[in-house]
């Protein structure tokens, strides 16, 4: 089994004696890592709130209720709980017992977790993201030799575990992730009234990753409103298809304030969405591709390291930028990423005299160890 990064995480916060909510996209392996993390001594409970009999196992309980099914237990993993209505309310009172008993939950789109658990169960729960595999995670298993050697594979296909695990069938496994899995949260989130639109919207992302992206723009392409493009962008971000990043603004008059850079967590995902698994020397997006397994890569390697880093990028309107920017402690760090390692480039003069503190880097297949690794 590939050890995932954040198992020894979720191992140690065992003795703080709160609710665990491990958050993450369908099919990333969130239920293969509570197995793993299960001692076979331990006597243990599994709800699947798919299942509409466990989901009734928790809804509308009483404290006494939820104590007198868990307390016999050593764990008690809920799978899928955003399917449980009021679940926040239930895991604050299993908060609040104080129980022996270690509860694991996982969830596959933040919308319901987010509005139900965060507000009643804070301070009761700690919560963790579960990611595709990460490049680090794949190169402590396998080698950091054999992925180099696979990068071009990791690029087209993606990270997803059974993409990995049955390489000759990642085609069809990400066809059926899409079709079966992408819109599934989304579409039973009320308020989503055309499933189309929000396929043509997703398709339109996926062809414009690397570049700012206009929702105005989106809202004449796909003839609905703005604010309807903000908020079906907002759910796809809920459900782990996709994250932005802002523009990054301090000082500069003409720097770009308000724009956003929209990247997906899995480029197998993303080449699937436009039916494109075509091989690097056929593609005119490698370089687009390059940036967004980067950038997503360095979003796993922070989560996971536990770093609060923000992540932007940097452009102005006479056409300057940087690809990604990173704050740290008020340190500044810049990279651009170059899928040819042969490639230059340099930090913007303009950022560099209005921000000289920062450092800059270009990460090219090359030397992309470092910027990935914990």
């Amino acid at each position: 089994m590939i050890q995932r990064a954040i198992s020894k995480y979720i191992l140690n916060d065992f003795s703080r004696r709160k609710v665990i909510v491990l958050m993450g996209a369908r099919q990333v392996g969130k239920t293969t890592l509570l197995h793993s993390i299960e001692n076979a001594k331990n006597h243990s409970l599994h709800l699947n709130c798919d299942n509409y009999d466990d989901i009734a196992i928790l809804e509308d309980k009483t404290s006494t209720e939820l104590e007198n099914l868990l307390k016999d237990y050593d764990m008690v993993f809920i799978d899928e709980a955003q399917r449980v209505k009021d679940i926040g309310l239930t895991l604050k009172k299993i908060g609040d017992l104080s129980l022996d008993t270690q509860v694991i939950v996982t969830g596959s789109s933040s919308f319901d977790i987010a509005n139900s658990i965060n507000e009643p169960a804070t301070g009761r729960l700690i919560e963790y993201n579960l990611f595709p595999f990460s490049l680090n995670e794949l190169a402590t298993h396998f080698s950091q030799k054999e992925e180099s050697r696979l990068l071009s594979t990791r690029l087209i296909y993606g990270m997803y575990p059974e993409v990995v695990t049955f390489p000759g069938d990642a085609k069809r496994t990400l066809i059926g992730l899409t079709n079966n899995y992408l819109y599934k949260d989304i579409l039973s989130y009320k308020g989503i009234k055309k499933p189309e639109i929000l396929q043509k919207l997703v398709r339109a992302l996926a062809l414009q990753i690397g570049n700012e992206v206009s929702y105005n723009e989106l809202s004449n392409l796909l003839g609905i409103d703005k604010s309807t493009v903000e908020n079906y962008i907002n759910l796809l971000e809920k459900c782990f298809v996709i994250f932005r990043l802002d523009s990054y603004s301090r000082n500069l008059r003409n720097e770009i304030k308000k724009g956003k850079k929209i990247y997906f967590y899995d480029n197998g995902i993303r080449n699937a969405i436009i039916s494109n698994f075509a091989s690097p020397d056929m593609r005119n997006d490698m370089g687009a591709l390059w940036e967004n397994f980067m950038i997503s890569e360095r979003m796993k390697r922070n989560a996971y390291a536990k770093s609060y880093a923000n992540l932007y990028f940097w452009r102005t309107h006479d056409q300057s930028e940087v690809d990604l920017i990173e704050e740290e402690d008020g340190l500044l760090r810049t990279y651009e990423f170059k899928w040819n390692p042969k490639a230059k480039a340099k930090l913007p003069k303009k950022f560099a005299d209005t921000y000289p503190v920062a450092s800059f880097e270009t990460i090219t297949p090359e030397n992309m160890w470092s910027f990935v690794t914990l």
